[in-house]
């Protein structure tokens, strides 16, 4: 049995630029590990990754291997991937929640609130052991606050989901709130699971959280600034 969201009917008002960059950039960089070859990539996930023992100071990586700040990797390591599903899947996730919350929070405020899910996610996933020498990578994190801010936001929107079980294949329409429920729910329930799989699911779950957080705290700054508009005051006109 497989599923998979593939769109969503919640059009947008704005083209969802900050998206769109977003996407080609990880694609490309992504393409430019693959053709640089073996040894390239993997000095580019040490380079890049966010490796929590080297975060936290515990160990160091070789001069080398040094280009940025520890910290900075928090944030780089959002746009590299392992493997094409990877890519593709977090891709794909991205194309589909993420233009509507671009388009309800603007452009600079969608670029904090992506990024500080995304920082987010990594310390979570970093803390839960400090001296692990694995480096982390993907975007997604930052995507799973966006799903947070979806689920806040457009709970009852529909998302079309490509069903295929054996000979029948089907696209549904699923509720966002029933799409994104299930899909953390997932997250938790694969906790045990985390180091066989290597899938970061505690960053998963700390870039949702982040992302419900960040979205109730921007929506109420929102609302603040819109009742600062009330006919009082404007000037009058003679």
């Amino acid at each position: 049995m497989f599923f998979f969201p593939i769109s969503d009917v919640n059009a947008t008002k704005k083209k969802p630029l900050i998206n769109w960059i977003i996407l080609v950039s990880c694609i490309l960089i992504f393409i430019n590990q693959k053709i640089s070859g073996y040894h390239f990539e993997q000095k580019t996930i040490l380079s890049f990754g966010m490796i929590p023992s080297v975060l936290f100071n515990i160990k160091q990586l070789s001069d080398d291997l040094v280009i940025i700040p520890a910290y900075m990797t928090l944030i780089s390591s959002m746009f590299l991937h392992g493997g094409w599903m990877h890519l593709i899947g977090n891709m794909t996730y991205l194309y589909i929640f993420s233009d509507n919350i671009e388009d309800e929070l603007g452009k600079f405020k969608f670029i904090i609130f992506y990024i500080s899910c995304g920082i987010f996610a990594g310390l979570c996933q970093a803390l839960i052991d400090v001296n692990s020498e694995i480096p982390m990578i993907g975007a997604s994190g930052a995507i799973s606050g966006i799903l947070g801010a979806y689920l806040i936001l457009f709970p009852k929107k529909d998302i079309k989901v490509f069903f295929w079980f054996f000979v029948f294949i089907k696209i549904f329409r699923i509720p966002a709130m029933f799409v994104i429920g299930g899909w953390i729910f997932i997250q938790f329930f694969s906790l045990n699971n985390s180091e066989e799989s290597n899938i970061a699911y505690f960053a998963h779950i700390g870039g949702f959280i982040a992302g419900i957080i960040l979205i109730i705290i921007f929506r109420k700054k929102k609302s603040k600034q819109s009742k600062k508009l009330t006919k009082g005051s404007l000037p009058n006109s003679n």
